[in-house]
């Protein structure tokens, strides 16, 4: 199969011809028809995250919001076959552990990364096993490129804000970070009824985001985030969004929130940080704020997603502001070491690029 392939670190990735996926006996082989380019990809490219324990062997093909057609089932699986339209959660569960059993899929005792643990999106085939635990059925109303935009950013972002936040009508919340993951939090969080505070140090950021519900916008670059949400939410926000995972907008986060406010960490940090961040203490105990996790989304948790997307209350194609060819990716890799990047880009086109 035609492949984008990461043969080294921060070194320029190639297209090859790769194997194609075997099908396991419990798993399916899926066409891949659109991937998003998640900044996650750019975090592995770059080397990071090996102190959560994510080393991946090279070469690796890289890719874990992606959409398609099931081209093989295996033997025992029972709800999916050929032909069928699906998307997948990029975190897969073995369905054994207390915390699958219990529907928290999501944080698998034994869990898998689509894209790092196994090969992913980038090739024109992937692998997903135990679909019957882990895969979901596509709507025919939603198109692929569109699911590829849900695929990691925009479901996260949802389990974040509906489930572990708990967001509900009427409160102030900020998202700092409006990339893919902040602008989806920032969608769903105004589907939800909030009112939604963005922060960023990009214009062009900054207007997609209250183009996608925002009520308010803060440019981070004149130092005075705090007080510019405070004074817009009469007290500080109910709920801050850390979609970054930097020092800066956690901080930020943290420090603009009431007292009893929750704060939701979705960005995993970077090589900077390597998973240690400094937070005001006394104010979290002063305030009694709440710290709240949240990685990716349980399959359970779909249909409701997906519900509020074929009933339009959700949008997640309104991210997605370019759809490219596979061989260019590495363009928009290079793009992210300085946050270039407008919204969600997906791989739609796979064919081999025309030259002049």
């Amino acid at each position: 199969m035609r492949a984008l392939v990461m043969e080294e670190l921060k070194k320029p990735l190639v297209i090859r011809n790769m194997p194609d996926p075997e099908c396991a006996d419990d798993g399916v082989v899926i066409k891949v028809e659109a991937n998003g380019v998640c900044r996650s990809d750019w975090h592995a490219w770059q080397g990071d995250w090996d102190w959560i324990g994510i080393k991946l062997p090279l070469p690796h093909i890289l890719g874990h919001e992606f959409s398609g057609i099931i081209e093989e089932a295996g033997k025992d699986v029972k709800n999916f076959k050929k032909g069928d339209r699906v998307i997948a959660p990029f975190t897969i569960g073995d369905g054994t552990c207390p915390y699958c059993q219990s529907g928290h899929h999501n944080i698998c005792e034994n869990i898998q990364l689509l894209g790092f643990s196994t090969w992913g999106g980038y090739g024109r085939y992937t692998a997903v096993p135990s679909a019957d635990i882990n895969l979901v059925k596509l709507p025919d109303s939603i198109s692929f490129v569109e699911a590829a935009g849900m695929g990691c950013r925009f479901m996260t972002a949802f389990h974040g804000i509906t489930d572990q936040a708990k967001v509900t009508g009427g409160e102030w919340v900020t998202v700092h970070g409006c990339g893919g993951v902040g602008l989806s939090a920032i969608q769903i969080a105004s589907a939800l009824g909030a009112n939604v505070i963005a922060v960023d140090i990009g214009e062009d950021k900054l207007n997609l985001a209250k183009q996608l519900g925002a009520v308010a916008a803060i440019n981070a670059k004149d130092g005075h985030t705090t007080e510019a949400i405070r004074e817009i939410t009469k007290g500080g926000a109910h709920v801050s969004v850390d979609a970054l995972g930097i020092t800066q907008t956690c901080q930020a986060a943290i420090s603009g929130l009431r007292k009893r406010g929750r704060h939701l960490q979705i960005g995993l940090t970077s090589r900077e940080e390597e998973g240690m961040i400094p937070l005001p203490i006394d104010f979290i105990v002063q305030s009694e704020i709440q710290l709240i996790g949240s990685l990716g989304m349980q399959p359970s948790r779909y249909p409701s997603m997906l519900g509020m997307v074929e009933s339009g209350k959700l949008k997640p194609g309104s991210l997605v502001t370019k759809t490219i060819s596979l061989d260019e990716v590495p363009k928009v890799f290079n793009e992210m070491d300085k946050f270039q990047n407008l919204g969600v880009t997906v791989v739609d086109k796979w064919e081999v690029k025309a030259t002049v």
